[in-house]
Formats: C-alpha cells, sequence, structure tokens
C-alpha cells in the first residue's frame, strides 16, 4: 500500500488538491463514481484512450486524513467485485500490478509496470533499513 500510494503521488509531489489549494488526502488516486457520497476535488489528469494519453476533468475522492485513504482503499480492495482476483492472485509485486491494471485500476497502458517498479524499489529500501 505504501508503495502505491508513493506511485500514486509521486512520492508525495502530486497530491491532489481541491480547489481551495487544501490536500484532497487521496494518496491512491481513486476517482469518485455515482456511488460515491463523500467529498471529491475535481481536476485536470490524463487519462489514456485508444494508448494515446489525453487530459480530462475528473472527479477524485477526498478525505478528511491520510488515514482515511489507506482505510477507504482496503475496503475497495477486499470488498469490489472488480478487484477481488486482484489480490487472490497476487504472488508478487508484478503479479499484483498486473492485476489492478487488468481490472482497470488505471488507463496508462504503461501502469503495472510503473508501480511494480516502485514497488521492489520500496521493498529493497526497507530490507536496507532492517
Amino acid at each position: 500500500m505504501i508503495a502505491q500510494a508513493a506511485h500514486e503521488s509521486g512520492w508525495g509531489r502530486r497530491e491532489i488538491r481541491n480547489a481551495d489549494g487544501s490536500p484532497s488526502n487521496n494518496l491512491f488516486g481513486i476517482k469518485a463514481g455515482p456511488s460515491w457520497k463523500g467529498a471529491v476535488a475535481e481536476i485536470t489528469t490524463t487519462e489514456y484512450v485508444d494508448g494515446q494519453p489525453r487530459k480530462v476533468t475528473a472527479k477524485f475522492r477526498a478525505y478528511a486524513s491520510a488515514a482515511e485513504s489507506f482505510a477507504d482503499y482496503a475496503r475497495l480492495m477486499k470488498t469490489s467485485p472488480r478487484y477481488t482476483g486482484v489480490l487472490a492472485n497476487a504472488t508478487s509485486a508484478e503479479g499484483f500490478a498486473q492485476g489492478l491494471q487488468k481490472a482497470g485500476y488505471a488507463t496508462d497502458p504503461a501502469y503495472a509496470d510503473k508501480l511494480a517498479r516502485t514497488i521492489n524499489t520500496t521493498l529493497r529500501l526497507q530490507r536496507a533499513m532492517t
């Protein structure tokens, strides 16, 4: 989870901001679909359509704290039918990242490779600190 939050936020440099400039605390880039009843942050983002990057305006979930973001992400991974197979088949960083991409977590065609690299980097850093 830490590695994915790092990847999605550019290691904290590309945080999704609310209209007033305050942090949305959305560390995982989770969009606010029609069923989302909480606060939202609307931003311009890059989505890939037919493999081509396009700038679009999208609504993302906003949270009162980073802890809420982590809890919502965990709940999403655990309860969303879209992602049930991801965790069940995640025997490696690459497998987890590929599962997320196949489930439609992100539109970037290179998302799985980028996320797997970030996960492996954080694992190496963690091992180096122990």
